[in-house]
């Protein structure tokens, strides 16, 4: 790493303030010291003890992210315009998204001028965008790298993460925990687009964590992540086989089109589990009126969980009851299952498909 690299990041006025003595805001310059006692950190009785969420100096955050043309899409912006809402000394400039590279950059090295505090990044390409988000942290700005990475280390100081493998691995498991023991099950897979890597890691997880009871997937199609596609891809599936006990469908936005040819063939002797984890999905799951029956979570809160992330940079803070030293340089979220049972506990954070 260049000395340039290497050269801290704005502090916005945390050593003023500390020298100044205000008692109040001490906890915030001293973040990597044990946290105060709830009381004194002005956390309620039964809330967070982290004094984190107390309010510190006011942190400007650049926000840009592709078009929101796809549910998930619509949800990242949403989640971290509700996440920075949530805080009254973040102010989040959100720059109007976009799948063009080279609007994008233009938005990041307009935050870059305007000197903002940090930059939450969701790169339409994540190697086109390097150079400009090596810029900006040349510059002094921390930027946070959100669910498609740049192709240099140094691009940005903290990436949050979907896992599709554990996607895969998820979708696999909860298939094995409803066939295992059924060795001549017919399992399907609707995939999304075959030449992305994040489509090939969720395959693999699928097939790794299948093999693990025995089964293995007999029937695949691809769609491409649109409701049309989805019920072209799964009006070919159906005809191809005329007995599946499980499909996963690997999106839920591509889900609607998947559901919608699932009833015009009057085929329902199989469960679907779903991916990406929206809204709709989880209410069909909830009332059990359809074949799918789960789905598995690819949260689109991640930018929301950028947006804290630069908040806390850009305050000088850790995640005091994670990591002792410092924001850690990339979080990788989980991918849970959703069921009937636990439904209620993610349809408030879910995504609108």
């Amino acid at each position: 790493m260049s000395a340039t690299r290497q050269r801290p990041f704005r502090r916005l006025l945390t050593t003023t303030v500390c020298l100044a003595g205000a008692t109040a805001l001490v906890t915030g310059c001293t973040s990597n010291t044990p946290d105060a006692p709830a009381a004194a950190s002005g956390a309620a009785a039964g809330g967070a003890v982290s004094a984190n969420d107390d309010a510190g100096d006011k942190v400007t955050i650049g926000f840009s992210a592709p078009a929101a043309d796809h549910g998930w899409m619509s949800g990242i912006t949403n989640a971290a315009r509700a996440a920075a809402e949530k805080y009254p000394d973040v102010d989040l400039q959100v720059a109007e998204g976009t799948n063009d590279v080279s609007t994008q950059i233009s938005q990041v090295e307009t935050f870059i001028n305007d000197k903002v505090d940090a930059i939450v990044l969701l790169p339409f390409d994540g190697a086109a965008l390097t150079p400009v988000a090596l810029k900006a942290m040349e510059a002094g700005i921390p930027v946070i790298n959100v669910d498609r990475e740049f192709d240099s280390p140094f691009a940005a100081r903290a990436t949050v993460l979907g896992d599709n493998y554990g996607m895969g691995v998820s979708a696999g498991t909860y298939v094995c925990s409803q066939l295992g023991g059924k060795p001549d099950s017919v399992v399907a897979e609707i995939a999304g687009i075959d030449s992305l890597p994040l489509t090939q890691d969720r395959s693999k997880g699928f097939a790794d964590a299948l093999a693990d009871c025995g089964l293995k997937v007999n029937n695949r199609v691809a769609a491409e992540f649109t409701v049309e596609s989805g019920e072209e891809a799964a009006s070919n599936l159906l005809q191809a086989a005329p007995k599946i006990d499980a499909i996963w469908n690997h999106d839920d936005d591509q889900g609607v089109g998947v559901l919608a040819a699932i009833n015009n063939a009057g085929r329902n002797e199989f469960f679907m589990v779903g991916g990406a984890g929206s809204a709709n999905a989880m209410r069909s799951i909830k009332a059990g009126d359809s074949v799918l029956k789960a789905t598995v979570i690819y949260p689109s809160t991640q930018a929301a969980d950028g947006v804290r992330l630069a908040r806390l940079l850009g305050q000088g803070k850790s995640l005091s009851d994670l990591s002792e030293v410092e924001i850690p340089k990339q979080i990788v979220l989980n991918a849970p299952v959703v069921t009937a049972d636990n439904v209620d506990q993610y349809l408030g954070s879910a995504f609108e498909s």
